[in-house]
């Protein structure tokens, strides 16, 4: 991964905890990066968290997720869950359990949502999900939102661009510049 730019606070005024914002920019080339990427994550997760993932078909959100699975050391194979819609993967160890959405085939917002229970799982797991983006934001003020970009079209190249932004307090003293060490 090459070197990011510096992690900032956008505006100084607190308005409301959710306005509490801290980035950083990452650079990806190769699949096995974006798993390492995951790896180094899951140190920085906790019970509680809200990891949103937004990017193009085959821009590596499940890739990242399997390195969140092996650095939070949870039990199964993290596959994408298009057709399940969520998973959960126990921890094998005193870790919390990783719940994995897949919201690309839920329309609405949280209302279509409700069923999964994601408001329950949330305090005790880490909750990842694919396509959340404007449908699971009213789940908690606090929560990471993953964007990864990549070249799109007839193209072979491996480079992702990856932003990571801490939302809200809990995310306001996490130095996310760690992960492109």
């Amino acid at each position: 991964m090459e070197a990011p730019a510096a992690p900032h606070s956008p505006g100084e005024h607190r308005a409301s905890p959710a306005s509490v914002s801290v980035s950083v920019e990452l650079t990806v080339s190769a699949p096995e990066q974006m798993r390492e990427l995951g790896r180094h994550l899951a140190k920085l997760l906790r019970a509680g968290d809200l990891v949103m993932l937004t990017g193009e078909l085959g821009a590596g959100k499940t890739t990242l997720t399997r390195g969140l699975g092996e650095g939070l050391g949870v039990r199964g194979a993290v596959t994408s869950p298009t057709f399940v819609i969520a998973r959960v993967h126990p921890s094998l160890g005193d870790g919390p359990p990783l719940v994995h959405v897949d919201a690309y085939r839920l329309g609405g917002g949280l209302d279509e949502m409700e069923d999964l229970d994601l408001d329950v799982s949330l305090s005790d797991s880490v909750v990842v999900v694919e396509w959340g983006e404007g449908k699971v934001e009213e789940l908690t003020e606090d929560r990471l939102h993953v964007l990864i970009h990549r070249a799109v079209g007839d193209t072979t190249d491996e480079v992702r661009h990856v932003t990571l932004r801490g939302i809200g307090e809990r995310w306001a003293a996490v130095d996310l510049s760690v992960l492109s060490a």
